[in-house]
């Protein structure tokens, strides 16, 4: 995301290429280098560098990877994108570019639908490239808001949404199933070409079908404000039906995220989802609030005048008494803990936060792997997978 905001510092040089542990989708590439001209990748190669390659960074022991796409992401560094100031979506979009990851979806919440538009018009208005915005809230089970402030849930409504879709810049759109209205939505969530998602939703199978048959093909954080086959039972009676995660998993062509941060959810079932969805249909999100990069404290989820109230301990964000509030984490974080927790190999984890996303969003031809043609945005990590450098469309970006 090429940012006009003074916090943003870009060294340019041109040609550029990277040299070392190149990480492919599938493979680690050793010895290899890729070739940067002009913001875009010219070759990727197993050679040693040449003087007309232009300056060389060497990955050493460490590693070169394609930068990081997040597609539910709320803000960080005291924002929040909701807060809808241009001056808002610089800050939060700059610091996640700082920490890796070069392509966001600024994603929504439970606000009021001119808050919503503020939001959008501030994303357009920005001069970042963002490809477009997750509208995400405010359209929950009313059992499910969790975190999200609780006013401004509702069910869709087609003059409200079809005013977003309307601007041109909505790219995932989510709705829990079984509302009143969602069969219509996702209907025109599709003809705006979005990745349709279903979240916050207590849904039955046969409700995640009809979604399905509308169009629909992910979910949001899986595990997380979703249905259970004891909820179903709860809310529809026996005999019991499939929940959100059993229609997940057992759909081939159904996509789902996880929020590896540690807290959200334990080893084995970061295991699990990655043994059973594999690294093509399962994605890595950060679901990272206003308080990444901050001390521990009080913070406003949603709009700063009319969110609802968390607290983050530096490591996750909750509310007391109530339960997990978003995550405080990069997407960098979330490649490492993968990585450590579910068995995927650094290939694997790194291709969940940067090609899987890209692909399921459009943008593959254009960015979220290390090849010929697409956007040099690349990732220098040490050992551990921390980020060393960035570099978007070639250019490094200061810390």
């Amino acid at each position: 995301m090429r940012t006009r905001s003074p916090r943003a510092s870009l060294a340019p040089s041109d040609p550029i290429s990277f040299f070392g542990n190149i990480v492919l989708p599938d493979r680690i590439l050793t010895g290899g280098l890729v070739v940067c001209r002009r913001g875009r990748i010219v070759e990727v190669a197993r050679r040693q560098p040449e003087p007309k390659d232009g300056p060389v960074v060497e990955s050493g022991r460490g590693y070169i990877a394609p930068g990081y796409i997040d597609i539910h992401v709320h803000g960080g560094a005291g924002a929040d994108f909701m807060d809808g100031t241009v001056d808002a979506i610089r800050t939060a979009v700059h610091a996640h570019l700082q920490r890796g990851t070069t392509t966001l979806f600024p994603t929504t919440t439970t606000g009021s639908p001119a808050e919503i538009q503020a939001m959008i018009e501030a994303c357009r208005a920005s001069g970042l490239d963002i490809p477009g915005i997750h509208l995400y809230g405010p359209y929950f089970a009313e059992n499910k808001v969790g975190c999200h402030p609780r006013a401004g849930r509702r069910h869709p409504h087609a003059r409200e949404y079809a005013s977003y879709f309307a601007s041109g810049f909505v790219r995932i759109a989510t709705c829990a199933a079984e509302l009143p209205g969602a069969i219509k939505f996702y209907r025109a969530a599709h003809q705006a070409k979005c990745l349709i998602t279903c979240g916050h939703s207590d849904a039955s199978w046969p409700e995640m079908q009809e979604a399905f048959n509308a169009g629909m093909r992910h979910v949001d954080h899986f595990w997380c404000a979703m249905s259970s086959v004891p909820g179903v039972r709860a809310r529809l009676g026996t005999p019991m039906r499939g929940s959100m995660a059993e229609f997940v998993l057992a759909n081939d062509e159904m996509s789902t995220e996880v929020i590896a941060d540690g807290q959200h959810l334990a080893p084995e079932l970061l295991r699990f989802a990655f043994q059973m969805k594999g690294p093509k249909k399962l994605l890595l999100v950060t679901d990272a609030n206003r308080a990444l990069g901050m001390p521990p404290g009080n913070y406003i989820f949603g709009h700063h005048r009319t969110g609802s109230k968390f607290v983050s301990d530096g490591k996750v964000g909750y509310v007391p008494k109530q339960g997990l509030a978003s995550s405080v984490i990069s997407l960098a974080d979330a490649v490492r803990i993968m990585h450590r927790d579910s068995g995927a190999s650094i290939a694997e984890a790194i291709r969940m936060a940067s090609l899987t996303p890209a692909e399921r969003t459009g943008l593959a031809r254009s960015r979220g792997s290390l090849a010929v043609g697409k956007r040099a945005d690349v990732l220098v990590l040490n050992p551990k997978l921390a980020v060393r450098q960035v570099f978007l469309a070639g250019l490094r970006v200061a810390k």
